[in-house]
């Protein structure tokens, strides 16, 4: 099967109630244990790329990694460019093959980023490439985005960027954040502000970043063996199912997966300090991936059984 835009997917997902979950991959194992669970959940899912993976792993190894992923998969399966910078970068990856690419233009002003967003549509969709968009900043770091605090989505202000942008689909900003530390005090989304922003564009795809839950266990585990990410808070899986099902369409989720591997590479460190093949000590990592993503797409995606 071949990669496929997240239209199909998206109009299902909107429809049913449900998200697609988009991971973040940087290396093979990370990929193959994505797409393990997705095969024993029957889901579809977006597998995206930040500038830092691209970095780390090279655009060759992760579209080659992608075409593997294929050979391996029978599902629906989208390979997504997660925060572009600028139009050179969406343009590299769409002559690369991926078949949606997301422009970020959400720190320049209303019309910079109106203006950014229009010229990376109009080279996309000629060449039939799905573009998503961010309308407000999610505080945070990840690789190359570093915001101090949020700025929420104006609802007033979707309609007229989608409309004159031609954005597929929205990044909206709800009080979601990026990393593994995303409140200090009690959690909480701003669910009546997507409401507003999903009855003003009925029928459109938004996008939640910095949405992953931050399970404790694995960041219980990280601390266990050495580990400090003491206060590790991540969004509440209910809020996020009540998201799904106020046309939010994809759920971003890095973070999740950073924890797992790390968490159970301590541990193997740990018990077993003699072994010194990474064979050895990646599988279980490679299966902690497949546990966190199976997890997701039945508690806080929905979409088990959708593909």
């Amino acid at each position: 099967m071949p990669l496929t835009s997240p239209a199909e997917m998206f109009r299902q997902a909107y429809s049913g109630g449900y998200a697609i979950g988009a991971f973040n991959v940087n290396n093979m194992e990370i990929v193959q244990g994505i797409i393990s669970a997705a095969q024993e959940e029957k889901s579809p899912l977006i597998l995206q790329v930040s500038a830092g993976a691209r970095r780390y792993a090279g655009q060759t190894y992760i579209v080659k990694l992608m075409e593997a992923a294929l050979e391996e998969s029978d599902l629906p399966l989208c390979l997504h460019l997660d925060h572009g910078q600028d139009f050179d970068i969406c343009k590299q990856v769409i002559d690369a093959g991926f078949t949606s690419v997301m422009i970020d233009g959400s720190h320049h002003p209303f019309e910079e980023n109106i203006r950014v967003t229009r010229e990376v549509v109009d080279y996309a969709h000629e060449r039939g490439v799905w573009v998503e968009a961010e309308l407000g900043q999610l505080a945070g770091i990840e690789d190359d985005v570093s915001v101090e605090e949020n700025v929420f989505t104006n609802p007033d202000e979707a309609a007229e960027f989608v409309e004159r942008s031609g954005c597929d689909s929205l990044a909206v900003a709800i009080g979601t954040s990026h990393g593994a530390y995303k409140f200090k005090g009690e959690p909480k989304l701003d669910l009546e502000r997507l409401e507003r922003i999903s009855k003003t564009l009925p029928g459109y795809p938004l996008v939640l970043h910095g949405a992953s839950s931050v399970l404790p266990e694995f960041v219980d585990l990280a601390n266990k063996y050495g580990g400090e990410i003491e206060g590790a808070k991540g969004v509440p899986e209910d809020m996020l199912l009540r998201a799904a099902r106020s046309g939010v369409c994809k759920i971003n989720i890095d973070t999740d997966i950073r924890l797992a591997v790390t968490a159970t590479l301590r541990k193997e460190f740990a018990e077993n300090p003699a072994n010194f093949d990474p064979r050895k000590y990646l599988k279980p990592a490679r299966e902690a991936v497949s546990y966190v993503v199976q997890h997701k797409m039945r508690h806080v995606l929905g979409s088990s059984g959708a593909a």
